[in-house]
């Protein structure tokens, strides 16, 4: 029983990282005002930025794949991927100022075209089966701390994970640390509750919102990288994904806009995701209804917290909407 518990409970942390990741940097990017429903999207380039990397990396260095550079070469990729495609949207809602709920669903759309067509076309070139294959990359992403295994089912159920597992708790818990406690988190949440204001305070508004923009895209690829790398063993396939991008987006919802909740809503949702693998004799149509139960939870928090109409709970006053300066 203890053995089933332990294995339910690093399933869910496993299941709940990639979508850490994305609601962080989606946090983040709600906190300057910014709805990014490109989130999906970014998370997807953010692999098969990783996985282009590792690939390369791994022709070009044969049977002397260096540790380091297994580590650095993808993980510097996928930032770069999820740069660029955050850069897209800022400056389409930022600059151009146009719709960020269009913006948001042509970048999803846009990045899982274009990570199935790169994917895809590595796949069909150099796979098997439809699948690309980074193992050996993936083997130096998933190493676990070596005394992991000396500990029982306590280390397996803590100290069992790749690092990219442990940064996700720590991105988390820093992003709360700096919206709460800095002035920088405090200038990011007066350009998301009210952008005139900010601006009149001296506040450079567009910079505040391209800064949360990136490194909000940036750490939302991260999670893409550890669902290939770590979750999946390396195995990049189209469409693999699912739809943990959305689920991300719904964690933010979950969290009523704190990263350190992000943290726990994560393994909750992790849990709710895979809980039907650990009940016997269950139908294909009873399976797809358990995976509903993450957005379930979703709703029923949005209720509570729009009956109880505390202003900690609610999203910034701006969010979605464009700033015009000259209306200021």
């Amino acid at each position: 029983m203890i053995t089933t518990i332990v294995n339910f409970l690093q399933r869910a942390i496993v299941q709940g990282i990639p979508l850490l990741y994305g609601s962080c940097g989606e946090i983040i990017t709600e906190k300057s005002g910014n709805l990014n429903l490109g989130i999906p999207g970014i998370m997807y380039v953010g692999a098969v930025s990783g996985v282009i990397g590792a690939f390369f990396n791994e022709r070009i260095a044969g049977d002397k794949l260096n540790p380091f550079f297994a580590v650095l070469v993808p993980l510097l990729c996928s930032l770069l991927g999820s740069l660029l495609m955050s850069l897209i949207y800022g400056f389409l809602t930022v600059t151009l100022r146009s719709n960020q709920n269009v913006a948001g669903l042509a970048l999803t759309t846009f990045g899982v075209g274009v990570g199935n067509f790169f994917g895809g076309s590595l796949a069909t070139l150099y796979g098997e089966g439809g699948a690309l294959s980074l193992k050996r990359t993936s083997d130096f992403f998933k190493t676990a701390l070596p005394f992991a295994s000396k500990l029982g089912d306590f280390g397996k159920l803590f100290f069992s994970y790749g690092f990219l597992a442990y940064l996700a708790v720590i991105v988390a818990i820093v992003a709360a640390i700096i919206l709460r406690k800095t002035r920088v988190g405090l200038n990011l949440r007066a350009v998301g509750e009210s952008p005139a204001t900010a601006d009149a305070a001296g506040i450079n508004v567009n910079r505040y919102k391209y800064l949360a923009i990136c490194i909000g895209g940036m750490i939302a690829g991260l999670g893409g990288l550890y669902f290939i790398m770590d979750y999946t063993c390396g195995v990049w396939s189209n469409g693999g994904f699912g739809d943990r991008g959305w689920l991300a987006i719904a964690l933010v919802i979950f969290a009523i806009w704190k990263p350190d909740m992000a943290a726990l809503g994560s393994a909750l949702f992790g849990g709710l995701y895979v809980v039907y693998i650990f009940i016997p004799n269950l139908s294909r149509s009873s399976q797809e209804l358990f995976k509903m139960l993450p957005y379930l939870a979703t709703i029923v928090v949005l209720i509570a917290t729009s009956m109880r109409k505390k202003r900690e709970h609610q999203p910034p006053q701006s969010l979605g909407l464009a700033y015009f300066r000259e209306d200021r």
